[in-house]
C-alpha cells in the first residue's frame, strides 16, 4: 500500500473511532431507555423521522455510519492479522469492499427516506 492510500485509510480509521466513541454510547443509552418504555419526548418516531428526512439529518446519519463502517473495516483487518492470517491484500480487499458496499447501501437507503 502506498503512503497516500495509508493516509486515507488511517484518517478514516481515526475519524471513525473518534466519532464512534462519542456517538454510540449515547445511542446505546437511548435504545435502553426506549426498550424500557421511557422514550424522551423529543425522540418519538415522528421527530426522528422528520430529522432523518431532512438533508441535514441525512448528512449527519451518513457521516456517522460511513465513518463507523470504515473504522470497523480497518479494525477487523488488524484483528484478522493478529489471529495469524497473513493474507493482508486479500483481507484488506474483502473488508474494504464490505465497507464500500455498506457506504453505498447507506447512501441509497438515506436517499429513499
Amino acid at each position: 500500500m502506498t503512503i497516500a492510500k495509508k493516509a486515507v485509510v488511517w484518517g478514516l480509521f481515526a475519524a471513525g473511532g473518534t466519532l464512534t466513541s462519542f456517538v454510540y454510547p449515547a445511542l446505546i443509552v437511548l435504545f435502553l431507555l426506549t426498550s424500557m418504555g421511557m422514550v424522551p419526548a423529543n425522540l418519538q418516531f415522528d421527530q426522528f423521522y422528520a430529522f432523518a428526512s431532512s438533508w441535514v439529518g441525512k448528512l449527519c446519519l451518513f457521516v456517522v455510519l460511513f465513518l463507523s463502517l470504515w473504522h470497523a473495516a480497518h479494525r477487523l483487518r488488524v484483528v484478522v492479522h493478529d489471529f495469524g492470517i497473513r493474507q493482508d491484500k486479500l483481507v484488506a480487499r474483502a473488508v474494504y469492499t464490505v465497507a464500500s458496499l455498506g457506504t453505498v447501501l447507506t447512501a441509497f437507503y438515506l436517499l429513499t427516506i
